[in-house]
């Protein structure tokens, strides 16, 4: 599987690529806002998107909408400190910070498993 990372903390999106290697997966980018994000999956139409809630220049609900409504297929998985609602936003899931590897490997494959809308 392809994993887009996008996390403003530089130290977080290290580890969340950690993860996401270790779960026998490939990191295409680790990308610092959700205006990078954006543009990263359109370079890299990634399996799945690990996107930070709150990030600077669109915060992740932001970006995922807007992936969302150009991509149809995409698959955004949110990754946040607090709990949040992620209705409306077009997300599959949201997780917890810090995230555990077994949780992100069920995630993924959770994610991965999802029909493509038609």
């Amino acid at each position: 599987m392809r994993v887009l990372i996008a996390d403003d903390q530089k130290s977080v999106g290290t580890s969340l690529a950690e993860l996401v290697r270790r779960c026998q997966h490939e990191v295409v980018e680790v990308v610092g806002s959700g205006l990078e994000a954006i543009h990263a999956y359109g370079r890299h139409h990634p399996d799945v998107v690990l996107m930070d809630y709150q990030m600077p220049k669109l915060n992740g609900a932001t970006a995922c909408r807007n992936i969302v409504a150009k991509y149809p297929e995409a698959r955004v998985i949110l990754v946040s400190g607090a709990h949040r609602e992620i209705g409306g936003s077009g997300a599959v899931a949201v997780l917890m910070k810090p995230v555990g590897l077994d949780t992100l490997y069920a995630a993924l494959y959770d994610a991965a498993q999802r029909p493509a809308p038609p």
